[in-house]
Formats: structure tokens, sequence, C-alpha cells
């Protein structure tokens, strides 16, 4: 099963390249990243939950 969206800011900004997660039930059970135009495909398994994305927070550095 395929996921489409597509992603804007009200700030303009772009967030191509941003990775991100599919959760099922607050699980990642797909990734993905944003293309040029704002649109990100996950690529899940059909199943039944409540569904979220969030940034994978592995780009973000510490320090």
């Amino acid at each position: 099963m395929t996921i489409n969206l597509k992603l804007e800011l009200a700030s303009g900004q772009s967030l191509q390249g941003a990775p991100l997660e599919l959760l099922a039930n607050g699980a990642p059970i797909a990734r993905a990243t944003v293309d040029d135009k704002g649109h990100v495909a996950f690529n899940a398994k059909p199943g039944y939950g409540q569904l979220a994305v969030r940034v994978d927070r592995s780009i973000l550095k510490n320090g």
C-alpha cells in the first residue's frame, strides 16, 4: 500500500530531503524522503491503527 502526502510549511520553507517516518500506533512502519515539490510516498503493509508522520530524528545534531 502506498500513502502519498504533500507537505507545505506556512513559512514557505522547503522540506526537500527531509527524512520522515510513518508511525502506526506510535511505532515506525515506513520511511521516506520529501522530494523537491514537497511530495512524499510511504510504502507500508495494509493494516489498522492510528497513523502519524514525524521527522526522522537521526538527522538532528546534538550540540
